[in-house]
């Protein structure tokens, strides 16, 4: 008896109904085999040839395959729906990027978390906040050894010179 032949028979015994009361003990799978009860109680006949094993095995593998490649390409479409929706960032330009980063943080924020949150350097943050400050869409203001970048309107009061009355 072949080798695939014996898997392919033990592997039909395990997931069989068996009638253990007529199994004698020490049997090998070889005079096992005919004792497989059918769900009439009657012996089952198992015809199975190495090439039917294999057939069976080949469209086992084809049903996994097919599912996994389905899967597969549903996790695509949800992905390549989810990257199609535009992104705001993707269209900015770097000083839209800047001033949009400020008054998501409340219209104040320290240069060194604009460094950190944008992947450019010291010196091309430094030199779009200037920029931006001369066309006054920002203020920086000198804490220390910090700047503090803010919107126009959300600069703090104590940085702001006292207003003089109005002579009548």
């Amino acid at each position: 008896m072949s080798i695939q032949f014996r898997a392919s028979v033990a592997a039909v015994a395990a997931f069989s109904t068996v009638s253990t009361a007529s199994v004698p003990t020490g049997t090998s799978v070889e005079t096992f085999i005919p004792l497989i009860v059918s769900s009439h109680g009657q012996p089952a006949q198992i015809g199975w040839s190495p090439h039917l094993a294999a057939l069976v095995g080949i469209l086992a593998l084809a049903l996994l395959g097919g599912v996994l490649a389905a899967r597969n390409r549903f996790d695509e479409r949800d992905t390549l729906v989810a990257e199609s929706e535009p992104r705001s960032e993707e269209f900015l330009t770097d000083r839209e990027r800047v001033q949009q980063l400020v008054r998501e943080n409340g219209g104040r924020m320290k240069q060194s978390r604009i460094v950190d949150s944008v992947d450019w350097s010291k010196a091309k943050v430094s030199r779009l906040l200037a920029e931006l400050e001369e066309e006054g869409r920002v203020t920086k203001l000198r804490l220390g050894r910090e700047n503090l970048v803010c919107l126009p309107g959300h600069e703090p009061t104590a940085s702001q010179s006292p207003e003089k009355p109005k002579s009548e």
